[in-house]
């Protein structure tokens, strides 16, 4: 068996080279803006919705390589899905990424387990979350969002308010 951390390494090189889903998105019907202040993570996420599933994704930004790997992989995992499973998956992985469930709880998460480690790296968890608070911002009409201790979205949080 491949050792977690060389996978986990050589996922976020694969997908922080060559991104899947980066650059703008025309036509988008729902946007939003994240960004994490912790270190300085900036991206935007755009959709195209249609009949109540994600028929298209697009992400851009500045981001350090987890941020942009995550983002990247995220757009991969929910293109083509409907709304509601978009949104089970997005619940289940940022209850992955900060420990609030196991691995073995997942049921969608498939090659995005590669970012279970990060729960282990608090400074990192936020870089990996971001996308996916993002997009769930897009999804909700909510034009921006961050990982900022006040303004953070995620029911668990990493760092005091």
């Amino acid at each position: 068996m491949a050792d977690p951390k060389a996978m986990y390494q050589e996922v976020i090189l694969d997908h922080n080279r060559k991104p899947r889903n980066f650059g703008p998105l025309e036509g988008a019907s729902h946007r939003a803006e994240g960004h994490n202040p912790l270190c300085g993570d900036h991206l935007s996420v755009a959709l195209a919705i249609e009949d109540q599933t994600i028929a298209r994704i697009a992400f851009e930004g500045e981001s350090c390589a987890i941020c942009k790997a995550s983002a990247s992989m995220m757009t991969v995992a929910v293109k083509g899905q409907a709304l509601p499973q978009a949104r089970s998956l997005i619940q289940e992985f940022l209850a992955m990424t900060t420990g609030r469930i196991d691995l073995e709880a997942t049921r969608q998460i498939g090659r995005l387990a590669v970012f279970s480690g990060v729960r282990n790296l608090p400074t990192r968890v936020k870089c990996a979350i971001l996308p996916w608070h993002t997009l769930q911002a897009a999804i909700d009409s909510q034009p921006r969002v961050s990982t900022e201790a006040g303004a953070d979205p995620s029911p668990h949080r990493t760092d005091p308010p």
